[in-house]
């Protein structure tokens, strides 16, 4: 008999509820989490995952709260980002 709980797909290791159960928690460890809890998802596109957590935990103050949100803002434009090339032109 398995008495172990059914897997939650948008907490597959239980990261980010372990993370509000903390006490004194900073808002860097919450990042460490946030990045591990990101490698253990299995999908592509996050946003649905971090709402579902956000209305499952998304208690007002906490670090991870912070985290989680700043985790739904659009990714930085990919492009180059300096080096000779980018500092001499190109012609």
């Amino acid at each position: 008999m398995n008495d172990r709980a059914p897997r939650d797909p948008a907490d597959p290791k239980g990261l980010i509820r372990e993370s509000y159960r903390i006490d004194g928690i900073t808002e860097a460890e919450c990042r460490s989490i946030f990045l591990d809890w990101a490698l253990s998802v299995e999908a592509t596109d996050t946003r649905p995952l971090i709402e579902a957590l956000l209305v499952r935990h998304g208690a007002a103050g906490h670090p991870m709260t912070t985290v989680l949100r700043s985790g739904l803002e659009a990714a930085p434009p990919k492009g180059r980002r300096g080096g000779r090339a980018g500092r001499l032109g190109q012609d």
